[in-house]
Parts: structure tokens; C-alpha cells; sequence
């Protein structure tokens, strides 16, 4: 049975708390097993990434562009795959399944673009002789609490 870690600080950590990930189109399946974080790992998490942050942040952003694109060449070409696996975990079919791997897949590549974007955007002004641009700054870290039935797409 496969057991899914936690990954805290670059090493795979198990969590406090077992779950078993049970297919709703049958009961019988068991996908895996979830190790849940503590809320002690939750913050453990917090600071390795806040502590990653400074580094990352010193990348150029065709690194980070290339980054994003691994990802999703990585989605692309294991869509079947996966598709399968959120189909069995969700009880979605087979094909709902590989359509959120793939548009998880085009959402990374999309951002693997707008990384490479040097300036925002710019918008007509209602005033003569005014400049209107939108740029959009990294915020830092940030916690995610994404719904269930699109574990995939949603958090890409």
C-alpha cells in the first residue's frame, strides 16, 4: 500500500494522523494512505518555505519560467496516469480525470509565460497626459486550502 508523505524542508515526512484513501466507486479499492501533518508539521512547513524564499526569490525568471514548464511537461506527459489515479481516488471518470491533469498541465504552462512577462499591463486612461499599469508582486508564502474534487487544477 503506497503511503503519502509530507514533504517539509526537502525530506518526506510522515504525518501525525493516517487516512485511508478509500475509491468511492469501490470500496474495496484502497488508492493509498494519507499521513496527515500535525499542526506542529504545518509550521514546520511554513518556516522551511519562508527560509527557501530569499533563494528562490534570486533566481532569474527564465529559471523559474523553466521550472513551471517542467511541471507541466511533467503533467502532460503523465495525464493518463494520473487521470487514472484522480478517477479512482474521486470517482470521477476516466476522462474528467485526464481533463484536470491536462488543465492543470495548461495552467502551469500559462504561468511559465507570464513569468517571462517584464511589465504589466497597460489600461486607457480617462485622464489626458495619465499612465494607467497594472503589475502584479510576489506576496510571499502563502497557505492553500483547496476543495477536494479538483485536487489538481485548482491548487496548479
Amino acid at each position: 500500500m503506497t503511503e503519502y508523505k509530507n514533504l517539509i524542508a526537502g525530506e518526506w515526512v510522515a504525518g501525525a494522523e493516517r487516512h485511508d484513501n478509500i475509491n468511492p466507486s469501490d470500496t474495496n479499492d484502497v488508492v493509498g494512505v494519507a499521513l496527515h501533518a500535525s499542526a506542529a508539521q504545518t509550521a514546520d512547513a511554513v518556516a522551511a518555505a519562508r527560509q527557501a524564499l530569499p533563494g528562490w526569490s534570486r533566481n532569474t525568471v527564465q529559471l523559474r519560467s523553466d521550472v513551471l514548464s517542467t511541471v507541466a511537461n511533467e503533467l502532460f506527459a503523465r495525464k493518463e496516469e494520473l487521470g487514472e489515479l484522480l478517477a479512482r481516488e474521486e470517482g470521477k471518470t476516466r476522462a474528467e480525470g485526464i481533463g484536470e491533469v491536462a488543465r492543470a498541465a495548461n495552467i502551469f504552462r500559462f504561468f511559465a509565460s507570464e513569468v517571462v512577462r517584464i511589465r504589466g499591463e497597460k489600461l486607457a486612461s480617462v485622464r489626458p497626459g495619465i499612465d494607467v499599469e497594472i503589475t502584479r508582486d510576489p506576496v510571499g508564502v502563502i497557505g492553500v486550502i483547496t476543495p477536494w474534487n479538483f485536487p489538481v487544477a485548482i491548487p496548479a
